[in-house]
């Protein structure tokens, strides 16, 4: 015994000496040899602990606590080590309290048992979690073991509960905010639902709602027990909304419902039980409700949204319940039994609530404010706006209610089906009155679902039955009814409206017995009971007035007259009666004031009363009040009677909507009157009337094409107008050709307005509208360049004039159309023979004043001389005198229209304006010689401008006219006007163009250039923009391809009228064309011919364009044409001469005279053609005197000279063409195309010496220009033909060089590729295989040409090469190539199919190729 000893010893000392270490180690020794030794263990713990091995430590005191359970050391070690560790090891820590406190209390020592328990709480709270410190609490819990030993000395445990209710609640709060925040910014997640799942899981998994019971069962504390009860409620009811549908969410209802209940049993003023205990009743009626509690809710919370509305019901006439009674008057002593009878009774706050109806409306009202979530609160409230016939009301507040149950349903699980049953029978009965038939069908429904569930539903049947008495289904409402009242026999309205039913269904005899059987049940004296009286009184007089429809009975004031006023003493305000009180004094005793008073009064008390509605708009209408008949008009629409519901039997009121229509018509709100008319058609689509008024609103606001389809759908129904005689239908045909007028169809517009005058002759609005479209149609023809077309219309507007002068000659919009028509005349001047002097002659000489020709006429000098001239003038004369006729005619007319206009401001405004383009238009037309800078013509322009802007300052066209006319004389004005113009309308297209001419002609490209540029954005489609671009393109940078761009896309987008367009694209095409090195495409010259013959169309005078379309013509081989235009430009041009014998007509006839010998060479008159040839030559001639310059002259002569010379080859006159030709080709330095012609004609010769020259000229020229492809294919044929084999191989080397550029074009490149072949045909005796070798390299170089493909297939009868030459040629005509029709035809014929034949004789017919293939075909079938 003395080893274990002495080793303890050791250990003690070792400890004391702080040798942890050795006594560790020692103390192990010693389990080492004796594992139950109680004191090693101790020391191993003890000296592990001050070493920190935590876990070694507390293995060493566990095994102490195993081996003397009971000894406290080992716990205190164990208690003192989980003390070191903080929060780590609680748990352990509260199980080691736990157990040592256990064994003082074996030991019987409170004290240290109280200290250890102590101990460890405050170690919890101060070093745990909240959690840990709730869990802590458990050990002084009643169910811990020492609670019983220590009750005294330990907190209560209705507090410890409290603390632990407070931890969790905390806990729980913070866990649902943190979970909600995390979950939700997931993608897809709502709010709503992310909340219900979190409180859900945390609820899932709490004790909080069994700590509260605890509190409750452990307290002593009644407030604290009631405040804990208050949370219990709340804390079920908030776990019973997130708990799904099932069986716990019933048991939870149930406990929920339950302890309400017992709050309410015990009295306890907590809202949120006793509202539990009254809402979730559900009763089927509410006389099923305990009224006490009822009461004593209202006195417990007065002040409550739900007590003021039970307390005004209660109070009201239709409560259920009997009044309370009265409390003592005097109460002498109160006891404690009489305090509560005086709460039951209400207390303080009297129960019989509001004495009047508007009190009592104004507390259920604030009262309804405070009870949104209340579904007893709205059902009393609904039931009380339908008593009040507030069905407004009563349907706002029965659908929040609807919302209200379905959701408090799906929170707690209880369906409410009572409530939801009341709530819908509400809701439907009102729908049948408010906004009558509009919500006819969705009361309809309700009923319906109603039925469906209890099909004995006395509201339900009584509601479809009232529906189908709105709707007009007498027979349906009737049943309906009678059912009703079947199970409630005694109700008397119930059976005065089936009484009434049977009656609007016809039976009125029946229908009156029974409404007078009905009247004698009525109180008279009950105050609720006279508007029933009323409305009874009045059926029956209604049942008498149709029962006898006599003019005797009705006339009979004790008859239908005595009840319809008995009505008007039950109920002064009872409308019906007025409306039939009005009908019976305007219709049987003719007296309209008081008839009209009676309309006003039934409309005034019910908006409802359409037939007094109708009656008292056509009684103002007659007296021209329109403003009154609109306002009735709108207030019979929205009074919602004048529309049928879906489905309904009843027809709607279109009279309303068509009133309003034409009021908005009027006031031009065009959209309102759209839609009052669209409603009025839906009603009564055959309203024809509507229609038009439908029409003319599309029209007014813009759209056309919808104004169309209108008045086209009118024109259906005029024969019903016409047989009943109800108006007339020409303004129908009349709006129908102002919109087809809109939208430019003048053909069938002006068809339209003279078969509306061929009924009505004499309405002066169509036919000054047919004459107007008459001038309009001329003007779109000019756009659209039908210039023939143009000139009849105006012909036909000065004709439609002429009719009309004789009734109007003071109208200011016939002397502008007639400006207007003579103005087209002078736009068309080809057709200018076409004038008709003698009739506007005739419209101006009408009437007798002459000074309405006099407004600036000592300016202009334009009198009636001229105008009305007679006689008879050359043909020269002719077309000069007529061009001054019709402009001085249409000055005339603008002067005779200001005259017209003198007391219209803005109307002679326009006249001065349009007198001042008519002037200017005159200024134009003015022959060149005759004009200058300015004429008395532009001074005038600018005068009425002026005059114009004078009278209208504000109107942006004025101030641009100013602008254009006064360009050449005051650029500073100018500039001002445009600046003002664009000032009032800066989106001005064609102000930008003039403000960019002007300083284009300044020479400001810069700002000419950003004013085009302005004008291109705020109008793409207006071309002068893009011509102003194109002339900046050639002024500032000399683009000629950029230009003539522009000019192009001008001439896509502008109108035929565009003189300037025609001219630029025209000449900057033929500029293109001769700088161009490839041939022209047909395609490429019809365009601007087609601009060019519609510019000679609209001025026949303009010679240098007349000839420059002459070039055009000849290029396209219409040569005839060519030399007709060309000699009569020689012709006028040699006239002008001879008056003016001015160098500029020397030079223009001389270059006409040498075109024209061109063109006639080419149509094969030789002697005219050297005869004009000589003229040339003579007239371009240095000293001739003209003014060509050194460059034309050259032209000129070289052109000349070629033409007589070959004009005198093909005269089989070879010398003298020889002569032409050596001048020719001096005066050219050589051009390389003369060289070959004299080349040519020297080889034709056919002399050794001619045929050397020819020789000589072409080596020549090959070493001057080496790229001229014609000199070397001339020069390789002669060498062929000379066999001249050394030439021969210079000129192939040549060859082969131009076929393998691409700088030349695809016809030159088969003619080098054939010269080729010709000369390979020619190499000796491999020439077949040389042949082929030429027509290989051919197809190898160019296999995207058809050439070498063709012959290929010719050689090898390859029927692969044939299809490639036919697709190749294909992809090689116009426009996208050059290739000829007569090559298309050869391969064609090539492939050897008939269809590919035949195709080869409709291409080209003078081929003989596609004729061959064909016969050959056709021969092989035979």
């Amino acid at each position: 015994m003395s080893g274990p000893k002495a080793a303890l010893k050791a250990i003690g000392a070792a400890i004391k000496s702080q040798k942890y270490d050795d006594a560790a180690q020692e103390a192990q020794k010693l389990l080492a040899a004796d594992p139950k030794s109680y004191q090693a263990s101790l020391f191993l713990g003890f000296a592990l602990n001050k070493q920190n091995k935590n876990a070694d430590a507390e293995k060493a005191y566990e095994s102490a606590t195993k081996l003397k359970p009971s000894d406290p050391q080992a716990w205190q070690g164990l208690i003192q080590l989980y003390e070191k560790q903080g929060s780590e090891k609680l748990e352990l820590y509260q199980n080691a309290a736990l157990r040592l406190a256990e064994i003082y209390q074996t030991t019987d020592d409170k004290y240290k048992c109280q200290v250890v328990i102590d101990s460890f709480i405050g170690f919890a709270k101060n070093q745990g979690t909240r959690l840990q410190f709730k869990k802590a609490q458990e050990i002084m819990l009643p169910t811990s073991p020492i609670y019983d030993y220590l009750e005294g000395r330990i907190p209560h445990p209705s507090h410890t509960y409290q603390i632990m209710a407070q931890i969790t609640e905390f806990e729980e709060k913070e866990r649902i905010n943190k979970d909600i925040g995390e979950r939700r910014t997931r993608l897809g997640a709502k709010i709503g639902q992310v909340t219900v799942e979190v409180k859900r899981e945390v609820l899932r998994d709490s004790d909080l709602e069994q700590l509260y019971e605890k509190i409750i069962d452990w307290s002593n504390d009644d407030e604290i027990r009631r405040q804990y009860e208050e949370k219990l409620l709340q804390r079920c009811l908030e776990a019973l909304t997130v708990l799904p549908p099932g069986e716990q969410k019933v048991e939870k209802r149930n406990k929920v419902l339950k302890l309400a209940n017992d709050m309410v049993i015990i009295k306890h003023p907590y809202r949120l039980a006793w509202d539990i205990a009254i809402e979730w009743k559900d009763p089927e009626n509410i006389q099923e409700l305990d009224v006490n509690i009822l009461r004593e809710y209202c006195m417990a919370f007065p002040t409550s949204g739900l007590a003021q509305v039970l307390r005004g019901f209660l109070s009201s006439e239709i409560s259920p319940f009997p009044k309370p009674p009265p409390p003592p008057a005097a109460p002498t002593d109160t006891t404690s039994d009489e305090s509560e009878d005086d709460e039951d009774e209400g207390g303080g706050v009297s129960l019989d609530g509001p004495a009047l109806l508007e009190d009592r409306l104004l507390i259920m009202t604030e009262g309804m404010a405070d009870s949104g979530k209340s579904i007893l609160a709205h059902r009393l409230m609904g039931e009380y706006y339908q008593f009040l016939e507030e069905y407004e009301s009563v349907v706002e507040l029965m659908r929040n209610g609807r919302r209200l149950v379905t959701e408090e349903a799906n929170k707690i699980g209880l369906k409410f089906e009572n409530s939801s049953e009341s709530m819908t029978a509400l809701l439907a009965t009102a729908l049948v009155f408010y906004q009558s038939p509009k919500n006819h069908p969705e009361a309809k429904n309700l009923f319906d679902e109603l039925l469906a569930r209890n099909p004995t539903s006395t509201p339900a049947l009584i509601g479809v039955g009232l529906i189908y008495e709105k709707e007009e289904d007498y027979p349906a409402a009737i049943d309906f009814l009678e059912r009703a009242l079947k199970r409630d026999s005694n109700n008397v309205r119930m059976k005065t409206e089936s009484a009434w039913v049977k009656a609007l269904n016809g039976d009125y005899a029946q229908g009156k017995n029974e409404l007078e059987d009905s009247i004698s049940k009525i109180d008279a004296k009950d105050p609720k009971m006279r508007e029933l009286l009323a409305q009874t009184q009045y059926r029956i007089g209604v049942c008498l007035w149709n029962i006898d429809t006599s003019k005797v009975a009705r006339k009979d004031r004790s008859g239908a007259y005595s009840y319809f006023l008995a009505a008007l003493k039950s109920n002064l305000n009872f409308a019906p009666a007025y409306t039939s009180l009005g009908i019976y004094y305007a219709d049987y005793s003719k007296d309209k004031k008081r008839s009209r008073k009676c309309f006003q009064k039934a409309f005034e008390l019910s908006s409802s009363e359409v037939e007094a509605a109708e009656r008292l708009a056509r009684i103002f209408a007659e007296q021209g009040e329109w403003e009154l008949v609109e306002v009735v008009a709108q207030r019979v629409v929205d009074s919602g009677k004048v529309r049928p519901s879906p489905g309904s039997k009843k027809k709607g009121v279109s009279w309303p909507f068509a009133a309003l229509g034409v009021a908005e018509l009027n006031k031009q709100e065009y959209a309102k009157s759209i839609v009052s008319f669209q409603s009025a058609l839906r009603i009564t689509p055959s309203d024809y009337h509507c229609w038009v008024g439908l029409g003319e609103s599309y029209h007014n606001s813009g759209r056309y094409i919808a104004a169309t389809k209108a008045f086209q759908q009118a024109e259906k129904f005029e024969h019903e107008v016409e047989q009943r005689k109800s108006g007339e239908t020409w303004f129908a045909k009349h709006m129908l050709a102002n919109v087809k007028r809109e939208l430019g169809d003048y053909d069938e517009a002006i068809e339209g307005y003279k078969a509306v005058l061929e009924g009505r002759p004499a309405e002066f609005g169509v036919a000054m509208a047919l004459i107007q479209a008459l001038v309009e149609s001329a003007w779109d023809s000019i756009e659209k360049g039908l210039f023939g077309h143009a000139v009849r219309r105006a012909t036909e507007t000065i004709d439609a004039a002429l009719d009309l002068v004789e009734t109007r000659s003071d109208a200011f919009n016939l002397w502008r159309v007639v400006g207007d028509a003579c103005s087209i005349f002078t736009w068309v001047q080809s057709h200018i023979s076409h004038f008709p002097h003698a009739k506007v002659k005739q419209l101006l000489q009408t009437g007798d004043d002459k000074s309405a020709y006099s407004v600036f006429d000592d300016v202009d000098g334009v009198g009636v001389d001229i105008a009305f001239a007679n006689g008879l003038y050359s043909a020269d004369e002719e077309d000069g005198l007529n061009l001054t006729r019709c402009f001085q005619a249409a000055i005339l007319a603008h002067k005779r229209a200001i005259h017209a206009s003198t007391h219209d401001m803005h109307a002679q405004a326009v006249a001065y304006y349009n007198l001042g383009w008519a002037e200017h238009r005159a200024h134009v037309c003015v022959g060149p010689d005759l004009k200058k800078k300015s004429t008395r013509y532009l001074k005038a322009a600018v005068r009425c401008f002026k005059r114009s802007i004078e009278l209208e300052a504000g109107n942006s066209e004025f101030w641009n006219a100013l602008g254009v006319v006064t360009s050449e004389l005051n650029p500073k004005v100018a500039q001002h006007s445009f600046v003002r113009s664009l000032f009032l309308n800066e989106r001005s297209a064609q102000t930008w163009t003039n403000l960019g001419t002007l300083y284009l002609l300044q020479n400001d490209f810069g700002l000419a250039n950003d004013a085009f540029t302005r004008a291109q954005s705020s109008e793409p489609d207006f071309a002068h923009g893009w011509v102003g671009q194109g002339l900046l393109a050639l002024l500032m940078t000399g683009d000629t391809k950029e230009a003539n761009l522009l000019f192009t896309h001008a001439m896509e987008i502008s109108e035929s009228s565009s003189l300037i367009t025609q001219r630029q694209y025209a000449q900057s095409t033929f500029d293109q064309i001769l700088a161009s090195k490839t041939p022209s495409s047909i395609t490429e010259l019809v365009q601007p011919l087609f601009a060019l013959n519609q510019l000679q169309s609209m001025a026949p005078a303009d010679l240098l364009y007349q000839h420059l379309s002459t070039l055009f013509l000849e290029r396209i081989n219409d040569v005839p044409s060519a030399v007709a235009a060309l000699s009569n430009i020689c012709t006028t041009v040699e006239a002008d001469y001879e008056i003016t014998e001015s160098p500029s007509s020397l030079s223009r006839f001389a270059l006409a005279k040498a075109d024209l010998a061109r063109s006639q060479l080419s149509a094969g008159s030789y002697a005219e053609a050297i005869d004009n040839g000589e003229t040339a030559l003579q007239l371009s001639a240095d000293d001739a005197g003209s003014e060509l310059s050194a460059e034309a002259r050259q032209k000129c002569r070289l052109s000349a000279h070629l033409t007589v010379g070959l004009a005198h080859y093909y005269s089989e006159e070879p010398e003298t063409a020889l002569q032409y030709f050596l001048p020719a080709l001096e005066e050219s330095n050589g051009n390389p195309d003369a060289v070959c012609l004299l080349a040519q004609v020297l080889w034709a010769k056919g002399d050794e010496d001619s045929r050397n020259k020819a020789r000589d000229h072409l080596f020549d020229c090959v070493e001057t220009h080496p790229q001229h492809v014609q000199s070397i294919l001339l020069l390789g044929i002669i060498t062929i033909l000379d066999q001249d084999i050394e030439s021969l191989e210079a000129v192939t080397a040549s060859l082969q060089d131009l076929r393998a550029t691409s700088t030349i074009s695809d016809r030159e490149q088969g003619q080098v590729g054939e010269v080729l072949r010709a000369i390979a045909a020619l190499s000796g005796n491999s020439s077949e295989k040389e042949v082929l070798t030429e027509i290989q390299t051919d197809v190898f170089l160019h296999p995207g040409l058809p050439h070498g493909w063709g012959r290929l297939s010719e050689i090898e009868g390859d029927k692969y090469a044939a299809e490639m030459a036919l697709k190749t040629a294909l992809k090689a005509v116009p426009p996208i190539g050059e290739l000829e029709a007569g090559d298309l035809a050869r391969a064609f014929g090539g492939t050897g199919r008939a269809g590919d034949a035949q195709r080869a004789v409709m291409v080209a017919p003078w081929e003989k190729e596609g004729w061959v293939a064909l016969s050959d075909i056709l021969g092989r079938r035979e």
